[in-house]
């Protein structure tokens, strides 16, 4: 058995793989146990862990596989290298950041940066991740290797060029290509294809190769109008590049999770492929995130290790196969192991694995490819062309009812899923509905206009459980509650119930409620945040109705001559993708956009920015909440949620205990 960072410097193992002719390609593979030296400071469980390549090299060497490639040593990066996409102050953080003089900042250092932790083993875990990528790189340039995958953590394409953020210290896939392009011309590669298929946009490599057209970007990501890790509007499809690099930025942008090998062999297909056939790279590099794999905890997608083998397979017709495979995200380790696997035997040239791809794109899939496509045609003919209607009617309708997006799964549910989805009647797009249903508000009242839109009211609080929720649609109170509600003027039943989860911080604050009495009550951080995450109730009910109960949450009339939030607002919220700051000076005054479900808005509502920085300062104090609301949180976590008394507990208790 090879020891990890032991280089063979030949290649290992004679299979009888093929590929274009040639016997079994040579594939470079770099794992170093020391970047397990990077972990949590504190010892405390992290979805971003040392396993995460452990369970990789595990798999590959039980299957045989390692011992067909060329196995390289680990390689620390060259400050002059990093400094081609980071900025010296960057690098100079990162190295210094596991020394002895910066024991005592490192956690602060860290809580000041978005979703990042460090520790004693950060600093030459980070060197060598993006070192490890560039010798692959450079080996395959050279003709050394045919291509390569370097099993490398902490992951990159998150970091910018002054900022560590998503897990990721150093830009490794961009560190390499600069590299390449910038320090070996006499490699003779002039043009890269960076493909991206992780499933949280590649932020910062697209920051870094905004203007050059050297570098064709690709990212494939869940997005949900801005509401999705690292949220904002860098990975929307408008975003296609500046000056000479106009035209050179592709971002597919998924309305929603659940997505799975038809979605992303659609957007292979129809986007990507044709595009990379016009460009005509000479190297592919990949930014191998395994986080929209089935099960993922942090993804919610649904791609499989047959996905990713086709995926990878339909990039081989290109640069001569010369593709090199950095790893970046993937927090569920049966999956990233097994969609690793997939991938390498691949590039041995392996007979692909078993799978099928029956199903159909989702019809959200379609309405996304098709905007794609109109965006980046002007630049790429071979996307002029519309898509036929026999091919887009090919569908599967956008999913309604889901399980929550951090609950493990497998495989064995798959097909029942999508037999429960393909019944379901799906209504038009929220756009169409408002473009239908606009009247004039002076000939008309307000309830009228606003009773013929749905919305989702997404509940974090006492709300997700159902007969509290009904107070204020009904009218009433539960047992706990201090006040009887008046209820909504409509007092028709939600028409649906889901739930779901996003990635946002759940906290307790205030002295005391009317509702509830002593004790806070429950927010959640209007922004997105990769490692937090809310379950929530989400109710469809209409606009009105949730105008009334915005009106109820924040202890005004539900009576009045306007709306609190009307359809300028709804229209508003929803182009912003994310946040409408705070309509209302109240506890419950910002009403936050956190994507569609169906094509409908997922709404929500919670504090200002300005009031969670006062939640942090101890202007506005945090407080554990009073029993009986707590317990009103549990009985909906567990009747509707799925979730065991002890694990409903577990996550308020989390919740109250976790700094903000």
């Amino acid at each position: 058995m090879a020891m990890a960072g032991e280089s063979s410097g030949k290649k290992c193992g004679d299979g009888d793989g093929k590929f274009a002719g040639k016997s079994q390609r040579k594939v470079g593979l770099i794992y170093d146990e020391t970047m397990c030296k990077h972990d949590t400071p504190d010892g405390e469980d992290h979805p971003e862990c040392p396993d995460r390549i452990r369970v990789i090299w595990e798999k590959l060497q039980l299957a045989g596989v390692s011992q067909r490639c060329v196995l390289l040593g680990s390689s620390k990066a060259e400050d002059k290298h990093l400094q081609l996409v980071h900025t010296n102050d960057h690098v100079n953080l990162v190295k210094s950041i596991s020394t002895k003089q910066k024991d005592y900042r490192r956690n602060r250092i860290a809580s000041q940066l978005n979703s990042i932790y460090l520790n004693g083993g950060s600093s030459e875990a980070a060197y060598l991740a993006a070192g490890s990528v560039v010798k692959v790189a450079e080996k395959v340039a050279e003709g050394e290797l045919d291509c390569g995958f370097a099993i490398v953590r902490p992951p990159g394409h998150h970091a910018e060029a002054d900022e560590a953020m998503g897990f990721c210290l150093f830009n490794n896939i961009a560190v390499a290509a600069s590299y390449l392009l910038n320090e070996r011309p006499d490699l003779g590669v002039k043009k890269i294809l960076i493909v991206d298929w992780d499933v949280h946009h590649g932020n910062g490599t697209q920051k870094m190769f905004w203007e050059d057209p050297r570098v064709l970007f690709f990212s494939v990501h869940r997005h949900e109008y801005g509401s999705f890790y690292p949220a904002g509007d860098n990975g929307d499809y408008n975003m296609v590049g500046e000056g000479p690099g106009e035209g050179f930025n592709i971002n597919v942008p998924w309305d929603q999770g659940r997505c799975g090998d038809a979605d992303y062999l659609a957007a292979w297909d129809h986007i990507l492929i044709p595009v990379a056939r016009e460009f005509n790279p000479d190297i592919i590099l990949l930014s191998a995130g395994f986080d929209a794999a089935i099960g993922d905890p942090l993804g919610g997608c649904r791609v499989t290790p047959y996905g990713y083998s086709v995926m990878l397979k339909k990039l081989m017709e290109f640069a001569h196969g010369k593709i090199v495979m950095a790893l970046e995200g993937g927090y569920n380790l049966d999956s990233i192991a097994k969609s690793s696997l997939a991938c390498v035997q691949v590039l041995l040239g392996d007979k692909q694995i078993h799978g099928s791809s029956e199903a159909y794109p989702f019809e959200s899939t379609w309405r996304v490819i098709q905007a794609v496509r109109k965006r980046l045609c002007a630049y790429w003919p071979s996307l002029a062309d519309e898509l036929s209607w026999k091919l887009i009617n090919q569908k599967t309708p956008t999913p309604i009812i889901l399980i929550s997006s951090s609950d493990s799964e497998n495989e064995d549910d798959a097909h029942g899923l999508l037999d429960q989805m393909s019944k379901l009647n799906i209504e038009n797009h929220q756009g169409t509905l408002l473009e239908n249903h606009q009247v004039d508000t002076a000939s008309t009242s307000w309830r009228a206009n606003l009773a013929k839109v749905d919305v989702w009211y997404a509940s974090f609080g006492s709300n997700m459980w159902k007969p509290r929720f009904l107070c204020y649609i009904q009218g009433g109170q539960v047992d706990g509650m201090k006040k009887t509600c008046v209820g909504s003027m409509d007092k028709s039943p939600p028409k649906e119930i889901v739930w779901e989860t996003f990635p946002h911080r759940l906290f307790f604050g205030r002295e005391s409620s009317v509702g509830w009495g002593v004790g806070g009550v429950a927010f959640t951080n209007p922004l997105a945040n990769l490692i937090d995450h809310t379950h929530m109730c989400l109710y469809r009910i209409t606009l009105e109705q949730f105008n009334d109960v915005l009106s109820q949450e924040n202890g005004l009339n539900v009576d009045s001559d306007s709306p609190v939030f009307d359809l300028a607002a709804l229209q508003l919220v929803e182009n912003k993708g994310s946040i409408l700051e705070a309509a209302l000076n109240s506890w419950y005054g910002n009403v936050v956009c956190l994507g569609k479900e169906g094509d409908i808005p997922i709404l929500t509502m919670t504090c200002s920015l300005s009031a969670v920085e006062k939640f942090k300062s101890g202007e506005i104090p945090l407080r554990p909440p009073a029993e009986a609301y707590a317990n009103t949180l549990i009985r909906g976590l567990v009747e509707g949620g799925g979730l065991s008394k002890e694990e409903a507990e577990a996550y308020i208790d989390n919740a109250v205990s976790k700094p903000l």
